[in-house]
């Protein structure tokens, strides 16, 4: 298979060769025609000597202009051989490093054995892994809410915030009072949205705040939409008590200080 692949990427090499080899000559035959029709306007008297000199020098000088734009690509006797040379070497240069730094005789590992092994050493897992392994624990226990609370971080984590959303709306099924399941859905979906707080995230946000008002991830989040839209009191009520948990040396209070005041300075 893999020679059989080699061998269509190199006939498409080739070809595009061929094709760049047989490019069009110089259109010296429409030249022609317009130094033609320069000669019949002049014998016909709608051009004079003065006006006919002046049109056919122009009419040169777009001619070899245009000649010198289109040469054709000029391939030598050995230029093909070349080529195929490149990418024969291409290939054995691939296959050499495969045999060297990959293992060819290693059989198929199926998806379902590899989950198994990961099951196996979840704190050396990588986030990617660690969503397959609670993802197969949700599918056998479809209403276990805790369960389906680790999918939603894993794949958050993961950088799947699409499938994080889904399953903290399975979770949120199963218990919609569930705070923090609530800010965690708008997060992902803040993420699914390249950083922009949408209306469903808000309405995530807002329905995390009136379960619990100590969630400072979704009080930050409606900050964030509140000074998008230029609503400052907004901003500052959702802030406010968010600034006031953080101590005077925590980074994030300086940042958020200074943005509600480069806010007010350019109201």
């Amino acid at each position: 298979m893999t020679a059989l692949l080699a061998a269509l990427a190199g006939l498409l090499v080739l070809t595009g060769a061929r094709r760049g080899a047989d490019g069009g000559e110089a259109p010296e035959a429409s030249a022609a025609v317009e130094l033609l029709e320069l000669d019949r306007l002049k014998d016909r008297g709608l051009l004079d000597e003065a006006s006919w000199t002046a049109a056919r020098a122009e009419a040169g000088r777009r001619i070899l202009s245009a000649e010198r734009a289109a040469q054709p690509v000029m391939a030598g006797g050995r230029d093909r051989f070349w080529v195929l040379a490149g990418i024969v070497a291409t290939v054995a240069l691939s296959l050499g490093l495969y045999m060297t730094v990959a293992t060819p005789g290693l059989p198929d590992q199926a998806y379902e054995v590899r989950v198994d092994e990961w099951a196996n050493s979840v704190d050396t897992l990588e986030p990617v892994q660690v969503a397959a392994v609670v993802d197969r624990m949700v599918r056998s226990q479809p209403e276990n809410h805790q369960a389906l609370t680790m999918l939603g971080a894993a794949r958050f984590q993961a950088g799947d915030p699409i499938g994080a959303a889904s399953a903290f709306r399975r979770a949120l099924e199963l218990e919609p009072a569930d705070a923090r399941s609530w800010s965690r859905l708008g997060e992902s979906l803040v993420r699914a949205n390249e950083g922009t707080v949408g209306g469903d995230a808000e309405a995530a946000f807002r329905r995390a705040l009136a379960l619990d008002g100590n969630q400072g991830g979704a009080r930050f989040f409606l900050g964030e939409a509140a000074l998008a839209r230029g609503d400052l009191a907004e901003a500052r009520a959702m802030w406010g008590p968010l600034m006031a948990s953080l101590a005077p040396s925590d980074p994030r209070l300086a940042e958020l200080t200074a943005r509600l005041s480069a806010a007010e300075a350019g109201q």
